[in-house]
């Protein structure tokens, strides 16, 4: 039986009472309905409960879904998704103008791939992993604090049993099996940016992303937000529609892991990478799961000139994002936390208590963790990448984004163990035609090539 996940309107229903509950609306009537009507909970961590429920139940569901669309927030003064409002909430944002590339942009970018690339291949295997999961199975094989590629050698049958790898990823992400890069949507939405902007150039429309992703985008690669987005599409909505119909996803970590190529292409101009993540992120996203996306593009943006340091890069994505805002509020209270305790754990720890209510793949607790990751390391790419994965939720995308920043900072391959890098083989594997099999330099290649267009 084929339970597509991310779109069934029963599991989508539970999600949206969640998320309702944490943008300011008041759900409580609706889920009083639902769970009369014999509803269930969302599922904890898969995309699809495992049975189909009635059909009675189904059109509930919808009916639900678009009236809790239809409560008032009383975060939405506070936590806009129109780009004008955001940047009137911005008493710091950036205006300087845009400086020449640095003469050095190229070995960084191909850093920046590679590291990306580094960190998704090192969270892969753990991704829906509980925390205790990550740090048990890590111990057990004599990798924690982590410093390496996961591994089963020498995992104890009974460990393995209570926390099984993920299925999708062990058989090309544990270190006896990796061969190149295997395909992740943290690298495939990467190459689809990169071919937006080759395409349309720095001044693509949200209506661009959405055609380039009907072209080349299988719907199978697509997850969360950027599934349901899709459904919308082909439905027949248009943005910004297609990011709040039925999508009780929109403030998850989809559009972040779309954010790199925005900064990359953008060194030292923040402002112009954040303006383009949002009009890359309004298709599937709003408020804080847009404001994610405006963070990373302009940490990034900052990263790639060479000239910062981790907590200076950090303190510029935070100039992007109303400052109200739940999202700066978290990242705020993980620099914090990253600053106080030596040991990182004990910050995982506080930063999981603070946001227990959250879905794992919700961007607040991720982008928290990421810039908790990168301050608590000083940038370093291995303590960067090992501290985002070692602090779960979404293992692949916090250590592909933490991978990027602290890479950039690198400024080289070379900078780069190769115990890291030399398992990728510079071969990406992706389903996007004409990118299987590509090398992280020619990556960087073309990546330099946007960011020299006027």
């Amino acid at each position: 039986m084929l339970r597509l996940t991310w779109v069934q309107p029963e599991d989508l229903l539970g999600h949206e009472l969640r998320q309702a509950a944490q943008d300011g609306r008041e759900p409580s009537a609706v889920a009083e309905r639902w769970k009369a009507a014999g509803g269930c909970e969302a599922p904890a961590r898969a995309g699809a409960s495992p049975q189909p429920c009635s059909r009675y139940l189904r059109l509930l569901a919808e009916d639900l879904l678009d009236e809790l669309a239809d409560l008032p927030s009383s975060l939405a003064d506070r936590e806009p998704t129109d780009l004008d409002r955001i940047v009137s909430l911005c008493p710091h944002w950036p205006s300087a103008p845009a400086p020449a590339p640095p003469a050095d942009l190229l070995p960084r970018l191909h850093a920046a791939w590679l590291g990306r690339a580094v960190g998704c291949l090192l969270g892969k295997p753990v991704e829906k992993l509980p925390l205790d999961g990550i740090r048990q199975l890590a111990r057990a094989t004599g990798n924690w604090p982590l410093s390496g590629y996961f591994t089963a050698r020498g995992l104890p049958a009974d460990l393995a049993a209570e926390y099984p790898w993920n299925r999708r990823s062990a058989t090309t992400s544990l270190a006896e099996n990796i061969d190149g890069m295997p395909e992740d949507d943290d690298l495939d939405y990467p190459l689809l940016n990169l071919l937006l902007l080759r395409r349309h150039g720095r001044d693509f429309t949200t209506e661009d992303v959405a055609a380039l992703w009907l072209d080349l985008l299988p719907a199978g690669r697509a997850f969360t937000a950027e599934r349901v987005a899709y459904r919308n599409l082909l439905c027949g909505l248009e943005p910004p529609r297609t990011a709040r119909h039925r999508n009780p996803f929109r403030e998850w970590i989809g559009a972040l892991i779309r954010a790199d190529v925005h900064g990359w292409t953008n060194p030292g101009d923040p402002a112009r990478a954040a303006a383009q993540a949002h009009r890359d992120a309004t298709l599937t996203h709003t408020a804080n799961g847009v404001y994610a996306a405006m963070f990373t593009a302009a940490v990034i943006a900052r990263a790639a000139t060479g000239t910062a340091d981790v907590h200076a890069c950090l303190r510029t994505g935070l100039t992007v994002v109303p400052p109200g805002s739940r999202l700066a509020r978290a990242v705020r209270h993980a620099l914090e936390l990253a600053a106080t305790h030596d040991d990182f754990d004990t910050v995982v720890d506080e930063l999981h208590t603070a946001h227990r209510g959250a879905h794992w793949v919700h961007a607040v607790p991720n982008t928290a963790l990421i810039a908790a990751a990168l301050t608590h390391a000083g940038g370093d790419f291995t303590g960067s990448v090992c501290r985002a994965v070692s602090g779960g939720w979404d293992t692949d995308s916090n250590g592909a984004t933490a991978g990027s920043v602290a890479a950039l900072l690198a400024g080289t391959p070379d900078a780069l163990p190769e115990r890291w890098t030399a398992p990728l083989k510079n071969r990406l594997t992706t389903s996007l035609a004409g990118f299987d099999g590509s090398g992280f330099d020619a990556l960087a290649q073309l990546t330099l090539q946007e960011a020299m267009r006027p």
